[in-house]
């Protein structure tokens, strides 16, 4: 019985042989891949690996078929509702492109149907991380066409809570990069004192978010009991909270292995693309609209504009938070120097009058009514005002026909320029620093699609 077993595992056996034989693989070299395999050292599996790796790097480009892989629009990597179509050699992106639209809420149109006064409440939701400054370029191409003076007070405040707003956009772009990244510890860190600062928008202006606190000839109000002293403890605070952050990260080899030299664009090819913000100024270019076109009394402000050296995405994050620290300067200035006076321009014919006065004043009542069911009146022409966002230049362009709402409005929007960046950084990349180049160039979709 025995024998009988033996016999049929030989014939087995040889029947592979010949099968082996037949398909041109010779049996020897069959029997030391198997064996190497199974018995291999590390050692040996580690050399073999790399001496597949050889043989794929002396592959010339494009000699296999590309792969085309789909990113977004769902994918929390992309940094918003972006889609990427990616075209990979391996982990190699040899091309990408950006498909856009995904957010598209028609903002600029509505505003076209919507009175001077009541489009303030769409441009808002645009770059819906910083409304304080689509809200300051869209009030002051109004202020240029109604030739209207803003009071000094409230130029201050609104420098004072743009800054804050600045604080506010980094901290979730710090934190959102960090996960994407999977420094996950730094997300709690930040969200923190974001927490707070909205705490503070709350208080001034009603709204966590999308607030409507800059109007046409100043701001809706002045500062509320309490708020100063408040604002005051949070910047005292935040230079130490920027330096856990940078404690974690700066140094930190994981970060800067996944930043540093990732991302890298020449300055003039920046230039060319329009690039404005951290993204052109770590790569040295030293270009900040409230230095370079002081507005809303930023002249008056003692800040220094951090530039890098190397245009990567770690440098792009020392100079985030570089600004957070910057802020809290010129928000302390604010606070030590805030001026007296009106928060608003007195122009009854533009701005509401102070709700007082409704009770005792047919007047006010008369101009209240007007302005809240027709709204005021433009002179013909057209404006275009910017400012220094988080992300860079926004810019709000106002064409007026003499009428209470606006011909056209149109942003120029940093995150929608910035975005062109992407595929020329991308190119010849790994997948995996795709994402990092993303998160650095911190685009907010709600502002790119508009």
């Amino acid at each position: 019985m025995g024998t009988e077993r033996i016999d049929i595992f030989t014939a087995e056996a040889r029947e592979a042989r010949e099968a082996a034989a037949r398909e041109g693989r010779e049996l020897a070299e069959t029997e030391r891949i198997v064996a190497g395999a199974e018995a291999g050292t590390p050692q040996e599996a580690l050399a073999r690996t790399r001496e597949g790796e050889e043989i794929a790097a002396k592959a010339l480009p494009g000699a296999r078929d590309p792969m085309i892989i789909n990113l977004g629009p769902q994918h929390p990597s992309t940094h918003g509702v972006l889609r990427l179509v990616t075209q990979l050699d391996g982990e190699i992106v040899r091309d990408v492109h950006p498909v856009i639209g995904y957010l598209h809420t028609g903002i600029e149109k509505q505003c076209e149907n919507k009175t001077y006064w009541q489009a303030i409440t769409l441009v808002t939701r645009m770059d819906y991380l910083s409304p304080f400054f689509n809200i300051h370029a869209y009030t002051q191409s109004v202020e240029k066409l109604l030739d209207l003076e803003v009071p000094e007070r409230a130029k201050w405040l609104r420098v004072m809570i743009s800054e804050l707003n600045r604080i506010t956009s980094h901290l979730v772009w710090l934190g959102t990069s960090g996960l994407e990244l999977g420094a996950i510890t730094v997300f709690f860190y930040t969200y923190r004192e974001r927490d707070r600062a909205l705490d503070l928008f709350e208080m001034i202006s009603g709204e966590r978010m999308n607030n409507r606190y800059f109007q046409v000839g100043g701001c809706a109000d002045d500062v509320p009991p309490g708020f100063l002293g408040l604002l005051k403890r949070f910047v005292d605070e935040m230079p130490s909270r920027i330096d856990e952050y940078e404690g974690m990260l700066a140094g930190n080899p994981i970060w800067i292995e996944r930043t540093r030299g990732v991302g890298v664009l020449p300055a003039e090819q920046l230039i060319d693309l329009g690039i404005t913000g951290p993204a052109l100024r770590a790569a040295g270019v030293d270009l900040d609209l409230r230095k370079a076109r002081p507005y809303s009394g930023y002249e008056h402000f003692d800040f220094t504009v951090p530039v890098g050296n190397n245009g990567d995405a770690y440098d792009r994050f020392l100079i985030r938070l570089r600004e957070m620290r910057e802020s809290t300067r010129i928000i302390q200035q604010c606070l030590d120097g805030l001026p007296e006076g009106p928060h608003i321009a007195d122009d009854r014919k533009v701005v509401l009058p102070p709700r007082p006065e409704l009770a005792t004043s047919m007047e006010a009542l008369i101009h209240h009514f007007k302005l809240v069911t027709e709204g005021f009146r433009v002179p013909e022409g057209e404006a275009y005002s910017a400012v220094e966002s988080p992300r860079g230049e926004i810019g709000c362009y106002v064409v007026a026909d003499g009428g209470p709402k606006p011909v056209r409005v149109h942003m120029r929007d940093a995150s929608f320029v910035n975005l062109q960046a992407l595929r020329p950084m991308a190119k010849n990349a790994y997948l995996a620093d795709l994402i990092a180049m993303i998160g650095s160039l911190d685009n907010v979709m709600g502002g790119v699609d508009r």
